[in-house]
């Protein structure tokens, strides 16, 4: 980014004292701009307020750069009051695609959302679910018996994918993780690597007996029947990293990390 002029920042910060603190600090030393009217979104939090301000600003097609003010930053750059313009010229692009999640409820009532990180399906209750999972049409798993099962992007492989032991992904691997969570039956089955122009089905079985919730990101729909999961290629987000710091290089070093 090297525009004739600095560019216009919006910012937006977490309910933190320190991140409420941050956006006074930068807002009196660089301005602040309406969203419709700015060229760049600073994010002053965590990695949730990242994911609420991408969700935010979906229709916008406005880039994202955040500075960590929060607990865990790992989709953040480090925080600096000194030098903003500067750092966002040389900045680098990191362009993330959805997954859309459809949902079918009691009633068969269809709800939908967006997941930047994951769509997660979870037990409700102190039975295990039982899910059959459909890949483009085609039953791959008969059943299984686990807490739950989630698709993750390549974005969000490094945060509850992660956790539950599924691979983290390069951003431009473009495959999708599919990754069962405490799973039961099959024990060996540890998950799949799948390509990203997979449509995924999850039909919940005996959900009277074994009540399942559907998440996409925060977006959370209680006793589900089926859920179908696929990525929206014609949304594109756009976050911004310092020079040096890509997220590429975030992801690589991740499996690295001791």
């Amino acid at each position: 980014m090297s525009p004739d002029r600095p560019l216009r920042l919006c910012f937006t910060a977490s309910d933190r004292p320190q991140a409420q603190l941050a956006r006074e600090t930068l807002t009196r030393l660089y301005g602040d701009h309406p969203p419709e009217a700015c060229d760049v979104v600073v994010a002053l939090g965590g990695d949730g307020l990242m994911l609420e301000t991408l969700h935010k600003h979906l229709d916008q097609d406005k880039p994202i750069y955040g500075m960590n003010r929060g607990s865990v930053g790992f989709l953040m750059n480090d925080y600096n009051e000194e030098g903003l313009q500067e750092r966002l010229a040389t900045a680098g692009r990191a362009v993330i695609h959805p997954l859309q999640m459809d949902a079918w409820a009691e009633g068969d009532e269809l709800q939908s959302g967006l997941a930047i990180n994951e769509v997660s399906l979870l037990r409700q209750t102190r039975q295990s679910a039982k899910l059959r999972i459909t890949v483009d049409d085609r039953v791959r798993l008969e059943e299984l018996s686990c807490d739950g099962c989630l698709v993750a992007t390549a974005a969000g492989s490094t945060a509850y994918n992660l956790s539950a032991h599924g691979p983290i992904i390069p951003l431009d691997a473009r495959v999708l993780a599919l990754t069962p969570i405490s799973a039961f039956r099959p024990r060996r089955w540890r998950g799949a690597l799948l390509p990203h122009t997979a449509k995924v089905c999850f039909e919940v079985l005996e959900p009277d007996k074994r009540p399942v919730s559907a998440t996409a990101d925060s977006f959370e729909v209680r006793r589900v029947s089926r859920v179908e999961v696929r990525e929206r290629r014609d949304i594109a987000l756009t976050m911004l990293f310092d020079a040096g710091r890509s997220f590429e290089e975030r992801v690589l070093a991740e499996q690295f990390a001791s």
